[in-house]
């Protein structure tokens, strides 16, 4: 089985423009996301797919390897499908965010592995129990799973919603995904679902076509570059354990 992982990476960003050459303690955010990436074992190939040469040029320059795609994509997971069509060789696809420096890579690993371990996956992510202060804030997605750790819902509100105080804890979802590759494509193919448009997230468009996604669950804490903020604190992480 090949496993690859790929990088969506787009110049466009509202809050944060040009955020994949933004400096993260001398490197390009992008080179930090790919660096960190490809510390992982069981992916056999890390691509970086870009929408700029800019950002083509720096991963390039940083020893990576990277691929041009096109520029009006709606969404990362058209780009992701973009750049698994020049894979045909390809079982599985790892999406890493272009903007998850800190990502594990053994949780990389851990998806691939599921792939090879269960033959009938078509898709799977992560979650990770969420910090109180987290969870009336839209920008972070909840999941709910069943008891075999498959989604049964995404939300930007808080779910389950706590009517009745039974203790049981509220996850967030972490944006990194995997897919069966041959999956991968017929999902960037499908027309958007009605909850996904009113939730504005895109792996609702799997669960309302009767897809099952598996959720694995991680109590790493990730900081992902959304905004000028965001950017500081990454920036303040790579100081201290790297002294620049």
């Amino acid at each position: 089985m090949k496993i690859i992982c790929i990088i969506p990476a787009r110049y466009s960003s509202t809050r944060l423009p040009g955020k994949p050459l933004a400096d993260v303690a001398g490197k390009p955010l992008v080179v930090r996301v790919y660096e960190q990436a490809i510390k992982a074992a069981v992916p056999d190939d890390f691509i970086v797919a870009v929408d700029d040469k800019r950002i083509y040029e720096a991963v390039e320059k940083a020893g990576g390897k990277a691929i041009m795609t096109r520029s009006d994509h709606f969404t990362g997971t058209d780009r992701l499908a973009e750049a698994a069509q020049k894979y045909p060789d390809a079982d599985v696809i790892i999406n890493i965010q272009g903007d998850e420096p800190l990502i594990e890579p053994k949780l990389i690993d851990r998806l691939g592995q599921l792939f090879i371990e269960d033959d009938t996956l078509m898709m799977a992510t992560v979650k990770t129990p969420m910090l109180e202060e987290e969870k009336n804030e839209p920008g972070n997605v909840k999941v709910i799973t069943d008891k075999n750790d498959y989604a049964i819902y995404f939300s930007r509100s808080l779910i389950p919603y706590p009517r009745n105080d039974n203790n049981v804890p509220v996850y967030k979802h972490i944006g990194i995904y995997a897919y069966r590759r041959e999956f991968l494509l017929k999902y960037a193919q499908m027309e958007p679902t009605p909850l996904e448009q009113t939730e504005s997230l895109e792996q609702l468009r799997a669960i309302e076509n009767g897809y099952k996604i598996k959720v694995i669950t991680s109590d790493k804490r990730f900081i992902g570059v959304d905004t000028p903020a965001d950017l500081i604190k990454v920036n303040e992480y790579y100081k201290q354990k790297e002294g620049c």
